[in-house]
């Protein structure tokens, strides 16, 4: 089995073109990776996801342990033939999720013990359980089990947070072990204070892993906390290794978080909105909901490569939208997946040419994104 390896390929300022290699494939960053938290992104094939131009998915260790649970996934051949996708797949701890959904949370040095927000059911998750659901699930690129820190939190608590996030670290690299051809990520914590994250960063690379991931950010800091974050954290991330800004986000996000050194992204954003009539173009947000377009005829981008962009009207996807028809979120989330591959594929391509500077001012001088609402 070929291993696992990051290559930069070109940079300008900050930002990094570059490849991650895996045995199913290569990726190319900076990378958007569609979120398909329960084995599949909502309202589309996986030949569609992988047509926008994705080369990566994400799947949720919290959301396929409680169903349809790690053990029958993997006795039926692993999560890639489960949901019939063959390139890469990174698998987030559940860290997040057991903070933001689960009930009744119990959280000790061993781990968190919480109770399904589907049944009921209580369960523990630990980083040696993560660990090993991560394995049955067959996901190439792992995530070590961390506390998100909730924002806001005083300094104090996010010490201890970050803290226990780190001896969580360590703990799930021991127990991920020697698995050539797969990746461990460490996540970076600390809130939003400077001093923490780069001691975060610092015990990270103590420690050793394939790639580094941003977490804790985009639960409700607003954009300009979290730029000055990455403005203290990245800088101290080896160049040599993967970056990953976890759960983020906006198109202005992304260009902004891609300028300062960040190589890997996922949000539930372009699907989302897709399900709720929001369509994502080159010129801001459309909100098919609104009655102004029920008798416009054109297309959300007539230049577009994604037949969902170019070959409906908006009139139609209008009354799609009006009418709850299925095919209005099949539709608009294939635009929208379509939109942040083309602009991935965009902000590769200024970053290859040295203009990366030039792209990001006419991008926010087309796009207007400040009304876009943010999910978790």
């Amino acid at each position: 089995m070929s291993t696992f390896s990051f290559e930069v390929k070109a940079t300008d300022g900050a930002a990094r073109q570059g490849v991650i290699s895996t045995p199913r494939g290569d990726i190319r960053t900076p990378a958007f990776m569609p979120v398909g938290t329960a084995a599949t992104v909502k309202a589309m094939l996986p030949e569609m996801v992988a047509g926008t131009g994705a080369d990566i998915i994400l799947g949720n260790t919290y959301h396929l342990m409680l169903r349809p649970g790690a053990e029958r996934i993997e006795r039926l051949g692993g999560l890639h033939k489960f949901m019939n996708w063959d390139k890469p797949i990174l698998t987030d701890s559940g860290g997040f999720q057991v903070m933001s959904l689960a009930k009744l949370r119990k959280l000790t040095e061993e781990g968190v013990e919480f109770q399904s927000h589907v049944d009921g059911s209580t369960h523990m998750l630990t980083p040696e359980r993560s660990m090993d659901i991560q394995r049955q699930l067959g996901s190439d690129i792992v995530m070590a089990f961390d506390e998100c820190t909730p924002f806001p939190a005083t300094e104090d608590q996010a010490c201890a947070s970050m803290e226990m996030s780190m001896r969580w670290a360590e703990r799930s690299k021991t127990a991920f072990g020697s698995r050539p051809g797969y990746a461990l990520f460490g996540i970076v914590q600390g809130g939003i204070y400077p001093e923490l994250r780069r001691r975060s960063a610092e015990a990270l690379q103590q420690i050793g892993f394939d790639g580094y991931a941003v977490g804790g950010l985009a639960v409700g800091e607003g954009q300009e906390l979290m730029f000055s974050t990455l403005d203290e954290t990245v800088p101290a991330l080896p160049h040599d290794r993967p970056r990953y800004l976890m759960g983020v986000g906006k198109p202005d996000d992304i260009v902004g978080a891609v300028s300062r050194g960040i190589d890997m992204f996922d949000c539930v954003l372009p699907t989302r909105s897709g399900r709720n009539g929001q369509a994502f173009t080159r010129r801001g947000p459309v909100n098919l909901k609104n009655a102004r377009h029920a008798d416009d005829p054109r297309p959300l981008d007539e230049a577009s490569s994604c037949p969902a962009s170019r070959d409906y009207s908006r009139a139609y996807l209008h009354h799609l939208v009006k009418a709850n028809e299925i095919l209005a979120s099949i539709l608009i989330t294939w635009n929208n997946l379509a939109f942040y591959q083309d602009l991935m594929a965009d902000l590769r391509a200024a970053i290859g040419a040295g203009r990366l500077i030039d792209f990001a001012q006419e991008f926010n001088d087309l796009y207007q994104g400040s009304d876009i609402p943010v999910w978790t």
